[in-house]
């Protein structure tokens, strides 16, 4: 994966995860997962899980959890 790509998807994760950081932070969590699990493209979603994967560098703690929970969901 290219690094700019881990670098765009980690910025955008982020965003998503401010725009919902005024709620109670499980509240914050569960709409960012759901929203990335809504409207990204499944490339983008396996691209983040690397990034996770080798330690989701740059990823704010509701991205990160949130994108831990869509990868825990996928496997459940």
């Amino acid at each position: 994966m290219s690094h700019s790509t881990a670098e765009k998807l980690v910025y955008m994760a982020n965003q998503i995860a401010t725009a919902f950081s005024a709620q109670k932070h499980a509240e914050a969590v569960e709409a960012t997962r759901i929203h990335i699990q809504k409207f990204w493209d499944p490339r983008m979603r396996s691209k983040i899980a690397e990034h996770i994967a080798h330690g989701g560098e740059g990823l704010s703690p509701i991205a990160k959890e949130a994108l831990e929970g869509l990868k825990a969901a996928k496997a459940a």
